[in-house]
């Protein structure tokens, strides 16, 4: 009887063992995924921080590849501007050799003249401008060139017509004295009178002394740019004049501009059927 009691318990036991064992099993498993999860979650975190790495470095690398080629880019247009700046060095040391020859040649050439103050010739900022006092190219009141005009002339186109890089402006002036009363039948006011000189060299330049017409243009300003104030007979003397500018091409377009806006037109004078007169300018 007794023996039958203590049997009694075994069903019990082997229920709570089972219990055990599987509760053991159901930790056991439950530990595993849960270490299996952390190992995945750790190996994606890993992944995910490789690629982002991966993102960076490309990222970097193409940023770099687009200053690579912005330097390179920048280097070839530095070499650009290097060889175009060598370039117009050298085209500006062959114009101031030019430019030495001609003024050298317009020396030689006028040295008479210019000893005796009837020319005054400067050089400026690659520019030549030959000043030519009235009384030498025409007589008094008159727009025809004297016969010694056309002897000074003659020479100085033979210097003008060897210049083939630069535009000649032929620009006449006067003082402010209008024009004499028997004068102002042809030229009413010192435009007209300017503008008709101006002309006239022009002509003469071109038909005895060989310069090409499309290198020259005439200009009258009358008495607005005054080298000196005409209270004197010598200030008077000095404003009525014949202007020469030899202009590098570049500049010459823009001073064709204003030439043209600025001057009177050659039409308005009458050069070609004057008689030479006594009296007036």
């Amino acid at each position: 009887m007794e023996t039958e009691r203590g049997r009694a318990w075994v069903p019990w036991l082997v229920t709570a063992l089972v219990a055990v064992l599987a509760g053991l099993v159901l930790y056991l498993a439950h530990r595993n995924t849960t270490a299996a999860d952390a190992a995945a979650v750790a190996a994606a975190t890993r992944a995910s921080e490789a690629e982002a790495a991966k993102l960076l470095l490309e990222t970097k690398l193409a940023s770099l590849e687009a200053e690579r080629a912005k330097l390179s880019t920048e280097k070839d247009q530095l070499n650009t501007e290097k060889e175009q700046l060598s370039q117009t060095v050298q085209e500006q040391e062959a114009e101031l050799s030019r430019l030495k020859a001609t003024y050298e040649d317009l020396q030689d050439k006028m040295k008479k003249e210019i000893a005796e103050g009837a020319i005054r010739l400067t050089q400026n900022g690659g520019r030549i401008q030959v000043d030519l006092v009235d009384k030498v190219l025409f007589d008094s009141g008159d727009a025809s060139i004297s016969a010694r005009g056309q002897e000074v002339l003659t020479r100085l186109g033979g210097v003008l017509s060897k210049v083939d890089d630069k535009l000649i402006q032929v620009s006449g002036h006067t003082d402010d004295s209008p024009p004499t009363q028997k004068l102002q039948a042809t030229f009413p006011t010192n435009w007209e009178l300017s503008v008709a000189r101006a002309v006239n060299v022009v002509r003469f330049l071109q038909d005895k002394g060989g310069v090409p017409a499309k290198r020259m243009l005439a200009a009258g300003y009358g008495d607005t740019r005054p080298l000196a104030a005409n209270a004197s007979p010598q200030g008077r003397a000095r404003n009525r004049r014949i202007e020469l500018l030899l202009i590098p091409e570049l500049a010459a377009r823009r001073t064709t501009v204003l030439a043209k806006s600025t001057a009177a037109k050659p039409t308005a004078a009458k050069p070609a059927v004057l008689k030479k007169t006594k009296g007036g300018k």
